[in-house]
This record gives C-alpha cells, structure tokens and sequence, in this order.
C-alpha cells in the first residue's frame, strides 16, 4: 500500500485578506481526502508569525466571517528551509520536529501569500507547492501588468489609468474625460473587492484613491462597463481544463467583498450561465489562453466581463481563488463533475508532478 503523503496547509496571512483565507480553509481540510492525505495546518498571523493548529479545533468564531480567528497560544513554528529536512520545527516544544512535509497548499489570498513571495520562499526550502509559482503569482497579483501581458495577448481588457502613492493622481476631469465619468478604483496588488470603490463624482474618485492606496503603492482608475460578469475555473498543468462557464449577478450592480463572502443574498450565483454555447466555448478558450499566457499552472480563476457591445473582456486571473462555502472555484468544478474531494486530491498530484 503507498503511504499518505503529508500535506502542509498554510492558511491566515498577512493581508487584508487573512480572515476570507482562514473560511477557505474549514472547507479545504473538510473536502482533503483523509484516506490519501495526512495533514497539518499552519496559520500565519498578521504579524507574520507561524502556529501550528490544533486540528480539533482549528479556528474561533468559525460563522463570523469578519471576527473569525485562532488562538496564539497554539505552537509556534518555523520551517526548516532546506532541501534535505523539509519539516517544521516546533519553536515552543524544545525545537521539536514534525513528519517531513510531501506538499504544501498555501490557502491564502492577497499580498505575501497569493504574489509569489511565499511561492519563492517555498522553492527555496524544496518543496511542491499547489497553485502557481512565483512569476505568475506575481504577474497575476499586480491587475496593471496583468492588463498589459493579457493585452499583448491580443485578449480584452478594461482601459484604465493608474495612480501612485506620494504622485499627484490624474485628475477626475481627465480621468472621466478618457474613461467616462463612472469609474472603478480599485488597489492594483489585492483582491476580494478589497478597498475597491465604485465612483461618479470628484469628491467620490479621491475618496476612493485614498481608501485604495491604503492597501497598495499603485491603484488602478479603471473604466465601468456595462456588463454581465462570467467565470471560469482552471485545473491543470500544461494540459489545462476549463470548468462550466457561470455567471454573478450582484444584486446592487457591484460584487462588492460583502456580497463574495457574507452575505450569500447580495449577489446571484447563475452556474452554469445562461449564455449560447457558441459564446460559452469563446469564453472557455480565453481563459485557457489567459492561463497559460500567465505563466500560470495548478488552478485559477479567470473573470469576464461580457459588455452590452457583446465583448469579452478580462478582468482578472485569480490565483488561488476561495474555497468558502459561496465560492466560485468549487462550485464551477462541482457543475463540471468534480466534487471537492477529488478537486482537491487532482490540486495535490498537478502540485508533485509539476
């Protein structure tokens, strides 16, 4: 009989996503096939410290999704960043070690988890990790060169303009005049509508570069379409499948972070869409093109806008998209006839073959 290989799951962070990660997590460890896999759970603080979990019970306020968290009093651990040891060491415990680590499932969205610089960090210490690498980690996280390399592409996006922190932004005379005066601002190194504001006057569109730069040094002015939003969901290596085409129609015409993670009421999830299959092929093979274009292996999400002018054009690739009980990524692969169980089981073999 082959013996289980040990999987790390990394969870928590040090993003404004931290708690969106720790949600995915209850349902990644529910779904992980225990018949195949052992596991530990690592959360990472917001402060960047590592705790090993008890796996009896991994979080508090657990239906909380703005409040849950973990307890720090669990053991604090570092890893062993060497080829040859590949464990975790227990900093708490007389620098006990743990089993040797086969993979590693960084279930963590954002900045320093989902942007390459854990993906570094990881191929430094030899191990497989699920999901992307570090240049298309990178290059997915940062929506301005996403936009550029996509473009190159010859594939749709949305024109937009950008702001810096510590520049005098583009002035919301110029910006609508080349944009329209309905504007998105949204940071250009985050996710989960983090810090995105929708805008349609001066006062707004300043409000909203301030609320952006606090999550990141450049944000992004970007044109607002009028759209259906589709997705897709992304499995593979070199050889990449496209799941069932969906759909989000938000109840208040923008998805904001509420209607993604807490609210279930705020937005209508249509799988599959209800769109021609002409149109569902289409979409399906630009975001195998985005996909590859990235660089990006393991799994993604690809985000369409479908204009009234009857376009595509992309929004964004998501990396490691969510795993929450109303995300997309899982239930477009259950449409597609792949249940969790087995999506995360193929998400583990595509990491320790890559």
């Amino acid at each position: 009989m082959t013996s289980k290989k040990n999987v790390l799951i990394l969870c928590g962070g040090q993003s404004a996503e931290h708690e969106i990660s720790l949600i995915s997590t209850i349902n990644v460890v529910n779904a992980l096939d225990k018949n195949k896999f052992e596991y530990e759970v690592v959360a990472i603080s917001k402060k960047g410290s590592w705790h090993l979990l008890d796996k009896s019970s991994l979080f508090q306020n657990q239906d909380s999704p703005k409040n849950i968290t973990f307890s720090k009093d669990n053991n604090r651990v570092f890893l062993s960043p060497s080829y040859y040891n590949k464990q975790l060491i227990q900093v708490d415990k007389e620098y006990d070690t743990l089993p040797a680590i086969d993979v590693v499932l960084p279930v963590l969205h954002g900045p320093n988890g989902e942007d390459g610089s854990l993906q570094g960090f990881l191929q430094l210490a030899g191990l497989p990790v699920v999901g992307c690498g570090v240049l298309s980690s990178a290059l997915c996280m940062d929506k301005d060169i996403t936009k550029k390399i996509l473009r190159n592409e010859g594939l749709g996006v949305c024109n937009h303009l950008l702001a810096r922190k510590g520049v005098q932004p583009p002035s919301y005379e110029r910006a609508s005049a080349e944009l329209g005066r309905t504007l998105f601002i949204k940071p250009a190194n985050m996710g989960s509508s983090v810090g995105v504001s929708k805008v349609t006057n001066e006062t707004e569109y300043l409000a909203g570069i301030n609320e952006a730069l606090k999550f990141d040094n450049k944000v992004l002015i970007e044109e607002a379409v009028n759209a259906r939003e589709l997705e897709v969901a992304l499995l593979g290596n070199l050889d990449v499948k496209a799941s069932a085409v969906g759909e989000v129609a938000p109840s208040d015409g923008f998805y904001s972070f509420d209607a993604k993670y807490i609210d279930s009421d705020a937005a209508k999830l249509l799988i599959p869409a209800d769109i021609p299959k002409d149109l569902s092929k289409k979409v399906r093979e630009q975001a195998i093109t985005a996909f590859k274009a990235l660089e990006c292996r393991g799994l993604a999400r690809c985000d369409f806008f479908y204009t009234d002018k009857q376009t595509l054009l992309v929004n964004e690739v998501n990396t490691f998209p969510g795993f929450t009980n109303i995300s997309q990524y899982p239930m477009l692969w259950k449409e597609s006839g792949i249940e969790s169980t087995e999506l995360i089981s193929q998400l583990i073999q595509l990491a320790l073959e890559s």
